[in-house]
Parts: structure tokens; sequence; C-alpha cells
């Protein structure tokens, strides 16, 4: 089902036109309303005017988190505080939040774009889904359960944590639909076995995924495990939440709600643009969020872009799945590694798990890279042939990918640490 049939499926050039009458008025309004973009334009010796074409869209600066964290809490906003109806912020994981505010036009806005994706991902009137992502000042739960709402689903808000009630609100509400991250998807697929449920005992058929980077041997594992069509979307709270994109029902690229946001695909090194097909650092502009504008947003997600109408009907631009980001990206041994690379190696074997651990240290000046990840085969538990051999082709596949030598270290099923939110797959101990 395509939700808005006239602007998901616009001519390229009626969608550039659109962007381009949007990106004028939001530079022109920003720049009137925002003194940190007066400055920053009047810095780079750039005026609204100057925004002919897309392409000069290249003039202006970029934004960073770093702006955001400078302005805490309310430098960034273009109306007085009367006019916010919500607030959000980021963990403050590194220093100050980031806050992030909606006017009610704003929200209007994000509503329609994530019920867009839900559309897009399978999601229909009927279903029953439940949220477990924790609510709060984090933006995925309430802003997947008002676009579900939107739609006319029923919504359970189960937020995060207590599994087996989860499980048990699953099977006895008969939950049709979930919203996760996929490494919490997989563990509730463990907890089933552990308890004794059995896929059909529920009613699932979609999930919708996001909150961190997955591969498609994820997905493919828990298709597997849950019997349910998985989909990623992809978001950030600094230019709206969930809503920028989501992939449809065909699974090639995530579709870009483009009438909202312009993206643009840079090289990260000299920030040149790159032509589809490439992989660069995504920058996003809010097109339509008034209460706090985000123009040339650099998220640091590494992704490629694919232009070509997609099978399913819609025209706009898709997103691939996120390689990794500029800055999560490892530098091991000189060689650049993304710990989706090393997931999608460890997803291709049946022998172990789906959790799994990056371990980077240095000795003697040198980088060693170790990956644990727990064996749940029970042929081979105490077999040390079959043990060292599963290490070694483990080891082999890595090496192929990577090139370079990594460590494999098989530890006891269930050993390594569970996360209800965001998985924390890499721990660097290396001494700068």
């Amino acid at each position: 089902m395509i939700y808005d049939v006239k602007t998901e499926t616009m001519s390229r050039e009626e969608m550039e036109a659109l962007q381009l009458k949007r990106l004028q008025e939001i530079v022109a309004y920003a720049y009137e309303n925002v003194p940190f973009y007066k400055k920053k334009y009047d810095e780079a010796g750039v005026k609204p005017s100057d925004i002919q074409t897309l392409k000069d869209i290249e003039k202006l600066p970029f934004v960073t988190k770093a702006d955001l964290r400078e302005n805490y809490p309310y430098g960034m906003l273009s109306v007085p505080l009367s006019e916010i109806s919500r607030i959000h912020a980021s963990s403050g994981t590194s220093g100050k939040p980031t806050v992030v505010a909606y006017t009610d036009e704003d929200m209007e806005v994000w509503t329609e774009c994530v019920a867009r994706l839900v559309a897009a991902g399978g999601g229909k009137k009927d279903d029953i889904v439940q949220i477990c992502f924790g609510y709060g000042l984090f933006t995925g739960a309430l802003g997947l359960h008002q676009g579900w709402e939107r739609i006319g689903a029923a919504v359970i808000p189960a937020s995060t944590g207590n599994t087996e009630r989860q499980l048990m609100l699953m099977k006895d509400l008969k939950t049709t639909a979930i919203v996760s991250t996929p490494s919490y998807a997989l563990h509730l697929a463990e907890e089933m076995e552990r308890l004794g449920y059995k896929p059909e005992d529920f009613n699932l058929r979609v999930g919708m995924f996001g909150s961190e980077a997955s591969s498609e041997e994820m997905h493919a594992e828990i298709a597997r495990k849950l019997h349910l069509f998985p989909t990623d979307n992809y978001g950030l709270s600094e230019l709206i939440g969930p809503g920028v994109s989501g992939e449809c029902e065909c699974k090639c690229g995530m579709h870009i709600n483009e009438d909202h946001f312009y993206a643009e695909l840079l090289d990260p090194n000299d920030f040149h643009a790159l032509p589809d097909g490439e992989y660069g650092e995504l920058v996003l502009t809010a097109l339509t969020k008034k209460s706090m504008p985000m123009i040339r947003y650099r998220t640091k997600d590494i992704t490629k872009i694919d232009s070509t109408p997609c099978a399913c009907g819609r025209t706009t631009k898709r997103m691939a799945k996120l390689k990794g980001r500029t800055d999560d990206m490892l530098v091991v041994k000189g060689v650049n590694v993304f710990p989706s690379q090393i997931e999608g190696v460890l997803l291709s074997f049946k022998e172990i798990g789906s959790s799994y651990e990056i371990v980077v240290t240095r000795e003697n000046y040198k980088d060693n890279l170790e990956v644990k990840v727990e064996v749940i085969e029970d042929s081979i538990v105490g077999d040390y042939g079959k043990l060292e051999k599963l290490a070694d082709d483990i080891k082999k596949a890595l090496r192929t990918v990577l090139q370079i030598d990594v460590k494999v270290r098989l530890v006891e099923h269930m050993s390594l640490k569970r996360y209800e939110g965001k998985a924390k797959r890499v721990v660097d101990l290396r001494k700068y």
C-alpha cells in the first residue's frame, strides 16, 4: 500500500522543483529567525538569495551535533516556547543532551512521515502493534506510536524490559506487529525458545526495526526465528526522529521522504558530492521543520543512494542499510572496519548465535581485533576438534571480508550481555 500516492510517486522533475522551493523557504526562514544561522551564513559569506538551484546548497556550511550542544537547550529554536508542543532529547552520553522541539505543524509532518513508512513496510489498519522501544525523551517510541495510530492500527505501548511479560502480552493480546531494535527482536526469539514457545504460538506477521544498524543476514535470522516480515527504518532526532526513510515490501533500500528531507551523499574526507551507488556520508536538510530548522546536518552515517524507481511504484530515492558511521568506524591496522561487515559474516554461520562482541586492544603499538561469539549448536559443544575448526572457519571468512587477521573466541551460549535498547557491540580498549 502507498500511503500518499501523489507525493510518493512524483516525477523526479516535480520532486526537485518542490525541494528547491522548500529549500529556498527554509534557508530564508532560518536566516531571519535563528541567530545561529544568520551568524553562520554571514561568516561564510552566503545569503538566502544565493540559493537558486538545488546544487547551491553546497554553498551553505554544515551543522553538527556539537552546534546543538553549544546552543543547549533552546538556542536553535525559531519560535517562542509558547508555540512548542513537544520536546525530546538525546541520551546525552557525551555531555549535554541535544534538545529538539516540535510545533503542532511539525508534529503533523512527523506523524505523516512515519505513517508512510508504516504503510510501506506492510503495516495495516487491522494490525495490533507492540512498541518495544523505551518511552520517554527518545523519539523512537512516540514517533512510531503516532505513525501506526495514524494508519488506524491498535497500539500496545509496552516499552522496554521484562521480556517474559512482553512475550505474554504478545501472545495473549494477539500482537501482529512489533517495533524494536533488531537485536532485541533476536533476544525475544531466544526467550521464546527458552520458555518453550514456538513461533506458531504467536500472531506476528511484520516487524519495524530501527535505532541501530542491521544487516540483511540479521533480518533473515529475525524472519526465520519469529516468522514475520522485517523492515528497516531510519531517522534521527535532530531532523525529526523516525520518519526520514524506511523499507517497502520490496526490501531494496529505504525510501526517503524527499518532500520533507533533502539528502546529499558526500565524501567524508573532502565533502565532494558522490554519485549514486557509492558509499559516503549522509547529509540531511529538513525542508519543512519550522520550530528548529536543520540545514545540512552531518549525520555521520555511511550509506549509498539509489535514484531508480522501485518495483513498489514509489519514485522517491532510496538509501541503503547503514554500513556504519564515520565516528563508529574502527581503524584497525590502518584498515577501515565497520561492525556491520563483521555481523554479516557471523550470521552466515548457523553454529553460532546472533549476539557478538568486538574488542579492540593495542599491544606494543600494534592493534588487535577480537570477536567473541556464542556457540549454540549442541552437537559441537565439548568437541574440541569441531570447535577449533569452527573458530578457524569464522576467522578465514572475516579475513576475506576485512583483509586483516581477527582473533575469534567462542563463548558459552547466553554468556554475552543482552540489550533491550541499542546494542553496544564494540569495546575499544586502545589508549591513544
